[in-house]
């Protein structure tokens, strides 16, 4: 099954930039998630038999559960060591830009790489990529941005080399951006590309418990209470959403990662479509994150452009919106009348 996405003149160029290097970044999105956060692991893993020392950087705090994936006490995060990252981000020469499509995704972190003078080189799975660089591999129809780092890596001949600390955080990665391979997960070259990982000895199993079977009991009570209380589920429309309040978070003790991937628990309902998380800032006043995740054909990511200020995939997009959780909630209502016709359809 053919594996190569990049030409041969841009695996050159590829191949020259990472032998000329001298300071190489490689960066992920504002809280990055497994995919992000195992392409630039993996990535940094597969630098390493180049001779080359890289530096992952995000721009905040990634969740607990992914703290098992090796090369995570090297991660620097922006907004806790700011000098270090800023000193790193001058000198580089080339930058690798993984799992988002344009530097907004980086928020405080975006004005800092744009002082930056690296060669850019863009991997990701997101549409209309807006980055410029000597090398774009965007592919929005692929399962992850770690589905696209292990093609690259053999189509620079690398899989004969591939390791176990280089194949967990892509498997995690590819695992993790497709709900355990629930969705967006149908396409042939994903499960050949698995069989290829698994000759290097990880233990898909266990990555699965690592992170899927990693709560604390907090965080399952979180879990349960709110699908007993917070979740409205609106049967006309195939659709659900649920709220979540700081005061529930600080109730349940709250920790970065304890609601990842609820959004798709309502979708068990039978017949059901289209289901969006509400959740508060746990920071910030005024500030909803909003996750958006449906079945079939229902498109996600215009409801998320048309009414949360964001985009995505097809069937998991995500957004915001600057209002109190109350406004967002009439926001979801009144989104849902729109696409109401497409949803009962």
């Amino acid at each position: 099954m053919q594996l190569e996405l990049i030409t041969e003149q841009e695996v050159e160029t590829l191949k020259a930039a990472i032998r000329d290097a001298e300071n190489i970044i490689v960066l992920g999105h504002k809280s990055p998630d497994g995919d992000a956060l195992g392409a630039c692991l993996a990535w940094t893993e597969y630098l390493k038999l180049w001779g080359k020392t890289a530096h992952v950087i995000v721009p905040d705090a990634f969740p607990d559960f992914l703290k098992w994936l090796p090369g995570t006490d090297d991660v620097l995060r922006f907004d806790k060591q700011t000098d270090e990252v800023k000193a790193l981000c001058q000198r580089a020469d080339l930058m690798f830009c993984l799992d988002f499509n344009d530097t907004s995704r980086l928020e405080e972190l975006q004005e800092v790489i744009a002082l930056s003078k690296a060669k850019r080189v863009l991997i990701d799975h997101h549409l209309n990529p807006t980055i410029d660089g000597i090398v774009t591999i965007s592919h929005p129809e692929a399962s992850s941005t770690c589905e696209l780092v292990f093609r690259v890596i053999c189509q620079l001949g690398g899989f004969e080399q591939l390791t176990q600390q280089i194949a967990a955080p892509i498997y995690c990665g590819m695992m993790t951006d497709t709900g355990g391979f629930t969705y967006n997960s149908t396409r042939p070259v994903i499960y050949t590309i698995i069989g290829m990982l698994l000759t290097t000895g990880i233990d898909k199993d266990k990555i699965y418990r690592n992170v899927f079977n990693n709560y604390s009991q907090w965080a399952i009570r979180l879990r349960g209470f709110l699908m007993s209380e917070r979740l409205c589920v609106f049967d006309e429309y195939h659709a659900a959403y649920f709220t979540v309040s700081r005061r529930d978070m600080k109730r349940f003790h709250f920790v970065k990662g304890d609601l990842e991937g609820l959004v798709n628990e309502p979708l068990r309902i039978k017949g059901l479509k289209f289901s969006v998380s509400l959740r508060e800032d746990d920071r910030h006043d005024n500030l909803i994150l909003v996750s958006l995740r449906s079945v079939d054909d229902f498109p996600c990511n215009e409801v998320a452009a048309e009414f949360f200020n964001g985009g995505g995939h097809l069937n998991a997009s995500g957004g915001k919106l600057h209002c109190s959780l109350k406004e967002a909630e009439v926001i979801m209502q009144r989104a849902l009348l729109k696409y109401a016709d497409r949803l009962k359809a």
